[in-house]
């Protein structure tokens, strides 16, 4: 059956939905980083140095501020790494990197905070996990002190609740009580009830303790994706925190990529989430910065926001049995990648151009048309020459050994001619 138009009515245009939140400020001195409220969506990311190491764990903030984190939360778990935090922080600022650090606490955090003062002043915001602040009466003594910490020192802070570090006292209570009823829930959902419970109740402490509710953020992190998604949608319904999402312990290389994609963009196409992070595992040898970069293609991806310029290229066939263009369309990903920082600071808006590498005349030139540049390369059987469409016009042929330097100049110029004209 095929069912017509009906009335003549436009299709809906898929975009994501508006987030609805309270809105937080992180800061560190004049440096201010909104999340929530209309804020963009923030990304963030975790050093894995040893932060005893103060120069090796400031030398990895940076690289992962420049590759994109707005936050970076740093791992704050004994008293030498405590003792580093202060120098970490001047390490920073002495290079003019001023991305807010986050400590990372849990068994003594609340003795760390109070203990090292000049670390709980340097951080610019703390993570408190309510499944590791101790147990029993030592519970709610030990977490207020830590929101006493971030009150002295106007700090906000995220309380994050973790599938694998779950309060287990408040665990067994809800089993219990599971038992109860009539048609038990299924044993993850308990789960489910059980973080959101965690990290609601210890966000209404932390108020009572006189924390505003717009310097709180939550986070419930598991390790699936659609447990993920079904604990976030009821935590955004129960609740307006700023949300962080993350899936933890996602895994390595395209394991890790693909689950992280999957749940968040799930999430935030239904627009809850207001910081992400792409906990990734690093391959050998692979570079911390690459969870900033999967963060950062993911709300790309969305239309959420725009980093770099987008890159269009064909996946090859047949017809493309040169790999000059995969070549070119490595070469040219990276050279825009390696020359953002100097253009965002000189060309407004560049980041929002579109590139398209193309393999052969069947979609090349149509693509590279709809592209703000665009270069369709000689496929298998054609000429070698290889059209360049600018503004969708076609404006040369390149041709020789050399196409990719001078397809680099090309795009050089435009992006001079285009966007510099807009710096004027």
């Amino acid at each position: 059956m095929v069912l017509g138009r009906t009335g003549g009515a436009p299709i809906p245009l898929s975009e994501p939905r508006p987030h609805h939140s309270l809105q937080a400020q992180v800061r560190w001195g004049e440096h201010v980083v909104t999340i929530g409220g209309d804020a963009p969506v923030r990304i963030q990311s975790m050093t894995n140095t040893d932060t005893e190491d103060a120069i090796a764990t400031a030398i990895q903030v940076k690289e992962l501020a420049q590759a994109g984190s707005e936050l970076v939360r740093i791992t704050v778990n004994t008293n030498k790494a405590a003792e580093a935090v202060p120098h970490i922080r001047e390490q920073l600022d002495r290079m003019g990197v001023h991305v807010p650090l986050v400590g990372d606490f849990h068994f003594n955090g609340h003795k760390l905070l109070s203990d090292f003062p000049d670390c709980a002043q340097a951080l610019s915001k703390y993570r408190i996990n309510p499944g590791n602040v101790g147990k029993g009466a030592r519970h709610d003594i030990q977490f207020g002190q830590m929101i006493e910490a971030a009150l002295k020192w106007d700090k906000p802070v995220r309380i994050g609740v973790n599938w694998g570090s779950l309060d287990q006292e408040l665990l067994a209570r809800l089993m219990d009580e599971n038992l109860q009823r009539a048609q038990p829930w299924d044993t993850r959902q308990v789960m489910y009830e059980a973080l959101i419970s965690s990290a609601i109740d210890s966000a209404q402490k932390a108020q009572k303790l006189g924390m505003a509710a717009g310097q709180i953020v939550l986070s419930c992190k598991v390790s699936s994706v659609q447990d993920l998604v079904a604990v976030y949608r009821e935590l955004s319904r129960r609740c307006n925190y700023p949300l962080h999402l993350g899936l933890t312990e996602a895994g390595m290389g395209a394991k890790g990529t693909v689950a992280s994609a999957a749940a968040l963009s799930l999430l935030l196409q239904e627009g809850i989430g207001d910081t992400i992070r792409v906990s990734l595992t690093p391959q050998p040898g692979e570079a911390r910065t690459q969870e900033v970069v999967v963060a950062a293609e993911i709300l790309q991806a969305l239309g959420l926001r725009t980093f770099v310029p987008s890159v269009t290229a064909c996946p090859g066939c047949g017809r493309t049995t040169s790999t000059t263009f995969q070549e070119l369309a490595k070469q040219i990903d990276d050279f825009l990648r390696a020359q953002m920082p100097l253009w965002r600071a000189r060309y407004p808006g560049v980041e929002n151009m579109k590139v398209a590498v193309m393999g052969c005349i069947v979609n090349g030139p149509g693509e590279s048309k709809h592209a703000d540049i665009g270069i369709s390369l000689p496929g298998n059987g054609e000429a070698p020459s290889a059209p360049v469409f600018i503004d969708g016009e076609k404006a040369m042929h390149l041709k020789g050994e050399d196409i990719a330097q001078q397809f680099h100049r090309v795009v050089s110029e435009y992006v001079e001619k285009r966007y510099g004209a807009v710096a004027g």
